[in-house]
C-alpha cells in the first residue's frame, strides 16, 4: 500500500471519529439549552445549531494527486453552476468546509468554548432571577420577573404590596429584603445614611429612604405608600440612650407615623381607616365627665370588721391641669369603689367589629378590674357581667385589653359577645394590690389610688399582620446588659401592641450565620427556649407572617429544635421544619395564645 493510500485511509477513520464526537457534543449542548433555557427571553436563546461538515487536513498530497483534486473541483463547480443558475452557494460551502481544521474539533478546545458559551448564557439567565440593578421601565419585563416560571416563591398579590424594611442593612434585614423581592413585593428600605457602602448592600431596585426612627419628622416619607412594615433595627450599643431611641421610641414613632398615614388616606377617601381605633370616650373637657357615675360597695358583710371600719370614698373630677382624675381610698374589708357609664357609640358602630379595648391612663401604679355588661338594652335582667384585670404603671401608660381576655362572673354564662356590650365599669379594690417600684423611703398605702384617664378606645380587628417586629429573647446578651436591653425591647413591644395595628412579635434565640431551612424550629411562649437560630430562618418567618392570619397579634419565641433540660419536661415543644413546599408557620402558631 502506498503512502498516499495509507494517509487517505487514516484520514477517513479520523474524520469519522471526529465527526461523531463533535456531533454528539453539539447535540448535548443543544438538548441542554432547550431544556433549561426555554424560559429565557428571546434575546438570550442560544442560536440554532447549523450542521458543519468537518474535514480534517491530511499530509500534503503529491503533484499528481493535487492535479487530480483540482480537476475534480473544477468539474464539481461547473456542475453546480449549471444546476443552480450560477449562484455559487455550493461553492461557498465547499470553501467554508475547507477552512475548518482539526484544531476546531479538538475536544479540549470544544470543551473550553462550550463552557464559555454556557457561562455566558447562564449569567444572563440567572440575571433574570436576580434583582434588577437598573430601574424598571418595561412593564412587561417587570411582570415576567414577578410572575414568570422562575419565581417559584411568588405570592399572589405581592406586586401590589409595598413593605417598609427598617434596619435593612442588619444581619436579618438584608435577607428579608431579598426574600421579599424574590416573592414579588415592592420594598422600601429605611436607612440613616445612604453612603456607598449601604447602597452596595441593597439591590438597586429597592427604594432607599433616609430617616431616623428617633426623629418622627423623617418617618412621614418612609411610610408613605407602604402597606406593611418589618422592623429589624436594633441599637448598635447597649447605652441606655441608644436602646431607648431605637428599640422603644423608634417603634412608637413608626407606629404613630403609620397610623397617621392610614388616617390621611381614609380622609381622602371620605371614610375611615380600617386600622383606626374607635373612640369610646376622650376626657378633654369637664363635659366629658357627664354620664360617669361613682359607686361603692362590698363583696360581703363582716359584722366584726364593721366596728373598726375606716370607710371608703372616691371622686371623679376634672382638675385645673386639664386631667380627669378618679381617686379615693378603701379601708373597708371587702370593699370596692367603681366608675361606671353606659356606652354611647357613634351611629353605625358596634364593638363586634373590634377585638379589644385600649386605655391611656396614668396614676400611682395600682391594678383595677375592668367590667363589661352585655345584654339586650330592652331587658336589663338578661345582662351578663364579664371582667378582666388590668395593671398600670407609675406615670402614663397604655393598657391593651382584648375582648377574649374577659371572663364571665357567673361560670355558666356564655362567652362575651362584643355586639351586646352596653356598660363599662372601672373598679378598684384593695385586695391583690402589689407594691410598685418607687423610692424605697416612700411608704405606700395600697388602699388608696389615683387614676388619670386620657381616653378609652376600641382596637380594630383584621385578618393579617400590619407590623412585624424582630425583638429578642435575651439569650446571648451579656448578663450585665441583659436587663437594660430587655427593658427597652419590651417597652417597644408594648408600644406596638397598644398602637391598634395588627402585630407579630418574633423573639429569636442567639442569631447564627447559617443557611436556613436546615433544622427544625421550635415556637414557644414563656421565655423557655435555650438555643440559637439562623438569621435566614428568622427572615423567612417575618416574610411568611405578613399574610398569615394565625400570626396576627401574637408574640412568640423561636429557636432550633432541642431536647428539654432535666426538670423542664412539663410542657411539650412542637418542632416544625421550614420548607418552601409547605407553610410551616400556620400549624406552629395556631396553637399559641393570641394577644400576647
Amino acid at each position: 500500500m502506498s503512502s498516499a493510500a495509507a494517509a487517505t485511509t487514516a484520514n477517513t477513520a479520523l474524520y469519522s471519529n471526529t465527526r461523531f464526537s463533535s456531533e454528539l457534543l453539539a447535540s448535548s449542548i443543544n438538548a441542554f439549552s432547550k431544556t433549561h433555557f426555554t424560559t429565557c427571553s428571546n434575546s438570550l436563546r442560544p442560536k440554532r445549531n447549523t450542521r458543519l461538515i468537518l474535514v480534517p487536513r491530511a499530509s500534503p498530497p503529491s503533484d499528481s494527486a493535487k492535479s487530480t483534486e483540482d480537476s475534480g473541483k473544477r468539474k464539481r463547480r461547473k456542475k453546480s453552476d449549471d444546476g443552480n443558475g450560477g449562484d455559487g452557494e455550493e461553492g461557498e460551502d465547499d470553501d467554508n468546509r475547507l477552512q475548518l481544521s482539526l484544531d476546531d474539533v479538538n475536544p479540549v478546545g470544544l470543551g473550553r468554548k462550550s463552557r464559555q458559551i454556557f457561562d455566558e448564557v447562564w449569567r444572563k439567565f440567572s440575571g433574570l432571577g436576580q434583582i434588577s440593578r437598573t430601574s424598571r421601565t418595561d412593564d412587561e419585563e417587570t411582570l415576567f420577573i414577578r410572575e414568570g416560571p422562575m419565581c417559584e416563591f411568588v405570592i399572589p398579590g405581592a406586586q401590589n404590596t409595598t413593605v417598609l424594611v427598617v434596619g435593612a442593612t442588619s444581619r436579618i434585614g438584608r435577607i428579608v429584603v431579598r426574600k421579599l423581592m424574590i416573592r414579588g413585593y415592592l420594598v422600601k428600605a429605611l436607612v440613616r445614611k445612604a453612603d456607598q457602602e449601604v447602597v452596595d448592600m441593597l439591590p438597586r431596585s429597592v427604594e432607599i429612604v433616609i430617616g431616623d426612627v428617633g426623629d418622627p419628622a423623617t418617618l412621614k416619607a418612609a411610610v408613605e405608600g407602604c402597606n406593611k412594615i418589618i422592623y429589624c433595627a436594633t441599637a448598635r450599643s447597649t447605652i441606655t440612650g441608644d436602646l431607648f431611641r431605637v428599640d422603644h421610641l423608634g417603634v412608637y414613632n413608626l407606629c404613630k407615623a403609620f397610623q397617621d398615614y392610614n388616617n390621611k388616606l381614609a380622609q381622602l377617601r371620605a371614610g375611615k381607616s380600617s386600622k383606626s381605633k374607635l373612640v369610646i370616650t376622650k376626657f378633654k373637657s369637664p363635659s366629658s365627665l357627664d354620664g360617669w357615675e361613682v359607686r361603692q360597695g362590698t363583696y360581703f358583710q363582716d359584722v366584726v370588721a364593721t366596728k373598726y371600719d375606716g370607710g371608703m370614698d372616691a371622686k371623679f373630677e376634672f382638675t385645673e391641669n386639664g386631667e380627669a382624675v378618679f381617686s379615693g381610698y378603701v379601708f373597708t374589708r371587702g370593699g370596692f369603689v367603681e366608675l361606671s357609664k353606659k356606652l354611647s357609640l357613634p351611629l353605625g358602630s358596634t364593638l363586634d367589629r373590634y377585638e379589644g379595648l385600649v386605655l391611656s391612663v396614668g396614676g400611682n401604679g395600682r391594678s383595677y378590674v375592668l367590667i363589661l355588661e352585655a345584654g339586650p338594652l330592652a331587658d336589663p335582667s338578661q345582662s351578663k357581667l364579664y371582667f378582666a384585670r388590668i395593671s398600670t404603671k407609675v406615670g402614663f401608660c397604655r393598657v391593651r385589653v382584648p375582648f377574649s381576655s374577659f371572663r364571665p362572673v357567673q361560670p355558666d354564662d356564655p362567652p362575651l359577645d362584643p355586639f351586646l356590650i352596653h356598660t363599662l365599669t372601672i373598679r378598684f379594690e384593695p385586695r391583690r394590690q402589689k407594691p410598685v417600684e418607687v423610692n424605697a423611703e416612700t411608704k405606700q398605702d395600697l388602699r388608696s389610688f389615683k387614676l388619670i384617664l386620657e381616653y378609652i378606645k376600641a382596637l380594630p380587628t383584621g385578618q393579617e399582620t400590619d407590623f412585624v417586629l424582630v425583638s429578642c429573647s435575651g439569650l446571648g446578651i451579656e448578663p450585665s446588659r441583659r436587663e437594660q436591653v430587655l427593658k427597652a425591647k419590651r417597652a417597644g413591644e408594648d408600644s406596638l401592641r397598644r398602637s391598634g395595628l395588627g402585630y407579630t412579635i418574633v423573639r429569636p434565640g442567639p442569631l447564627e450565620e447559617e443557611p436556613g431551612g436546615q433544622r427544625a424550629l421550635i415556637f414557644d411562649q414563656g421565655n423557655r427556649i435555650s438555643q440559637g437560630i439562623s438569621c435566614a430562618d428568622v427572615a423567612d418567618i417575618c416574610v411568611k407572617a405578613l399574610h398569615d392570619s394565625s400570626a396576627r397579634n401574637k408574640s412568640f419565641d423561636v429557636c432550633y429544635e432541642y431536647v428539654a433540660e432535666q426538670g423542664k419536661e412539663l410542657y411539650e415543644l412542637v418542632a416544625h421544619l421550614p420548607d418552601k413546599a409547605n407553610n410551616y408557620l400556620t400549624p406552629a402558631l395556631s396553637v399559641l395564645e393570641k394577644n400576647t
